[in-house]
């Protein structure tokens, strides 16, 4: 029975990397399947982002055929420092594309500029894997404590240790949203931008 839970998850983290409209991060979906279902973390995450560099993959071999309708004329830039950082030597590119997997920033600008740079498989689909496996595990074990210790905390159990494991997965969560990744891609600095809602 479990099998099929695990299936959802990689399911529901290719749906959602597959396409470059704005969806909710497939990290959600794996937290959310992950505490209702009672499943292991590490096969969810496992799972899951194997459907998000699947997702992505594919998306990088339709989108640009079709990227003016999903992406803005400001994204010219970024899309152009993208394809530069892909068209250096492979460890160069696997660091780039590790680096940027591993912050919560969309990933559909840089598949379109791999898809539309031609760039080959190898030089994004295993640092992005890689990239996506240390960022969702972070965010999955911290959503999952987070989650469990609230529902403690809604049950009446208030442990010191119970409330320290709701603020740390908390500040984590905060500190990937709120950070301004792009600054510090490209500048090399830390700037915190609060404003990420309309």
């Amino acid at each position: 029975m479990d099998g099929m839970w695990y299936l959802a998850v990689f399911l529901s983290a290719f749906a959602v990397d597959s396409i470059p409209l704005f969806a909710p991060p497939a990290w959600t979906a794996m937290v959310f399947l992950l505490v209702k279902f009672h499943l292991q973390p590490w096969i969810v995450l496992l799972a899951g982002v194997s459907g998000s560099t699947l997702g992505r993959y594919l998306m990088s071999l339709y989108i640009p055929r079709f990227a003016g309708l999903f992406i803005k004329r400001h994204k010219t830039d970024e899309l152009k420092f993208l394809g530069k950082k892909l068209s250096e030597n492979l460890w160069q590119s696997w660091l780039f594309v590790f680096v940027y997997s591993v912050t919560p920033l969309s990933t559909t600008a840089l598949f379109t500029a791999a898809g539309a740079a031609k760039v080959k498989p190898s030089h994004i689909v295993p640092p992005f894997f890689g990239g996506k496996f240390v960022s969702d595990a972070v965010m999955i074990f911290a959503g999952f404590y987070a989650a469990t210790n609230f529902q403690d905390l809604v049950h009446g159990s208030y442990s010191p240790k119970g409330i320290a494991a709701l603020a740390f997965g908390c500040v984590v969560v905060g500190g990937f949203l709120f950070l301004d990744w792009r600054v510090f891609l490209e500048r090399r600095k830390f700037r915190f931008n609060f404003k990420i809602w309309k």
